[in-house]
């Protein structure tokens, strides 16, 4: 089992920074990708980054260019930059770890952090 604790959640003014750190503990490896998705009220999880064991990126079209996710395999830690941030930005965030075995992928979740951006 795979434990994940974000944390950095805050408060923060439309424009500014935040970033946002998720430490891995258990049955954790390096080679798991890792990701960030979001949640908006009474919507579905959505999908912002993921970075893989190889360091490759991805991110989704509303938030590229403004967030950076990078990993510290040393420190099991994944971490999430956010810049230039909009009041749409608002949501839970949570942090997942994905192993994939037999084809098959195996997700973990933390327990979400909130981010608030004030207009």
């Amino acid at each position: 089992q795979v434990q994940l604790v974000e944390s950095g959640g805050a408060l923060v003014q439309s424009g500014g920074s935040a970033r946002l750190p998720c430490a891995a503990s258990g049955r954790f490896s390096s080679d798991y990708s890792m990701g960030w998705y979001r949640q908006f009220p009474e919507k579905q999880r959505e999908f912002v980054a993921r970075i893989t064991n190889a360091g490759n990126t991805a991110y989704a079209d509303s938030v590229a260019g403004r967030f950076t996710i990078s990993r510290d395999n040393a420190k099991k830690t994944v971490y999430l930059q956010m810049n230039s941030l909009k009041p749409e930005d608002t949501a839970v965030y949570y942090c997942n770890a994905r192993a994939r075995l037999l084809g098959r992928d195996f997700d973990s979740w933390g327990q979400g952090t909130q981010v608030t951006v004030s207009s």
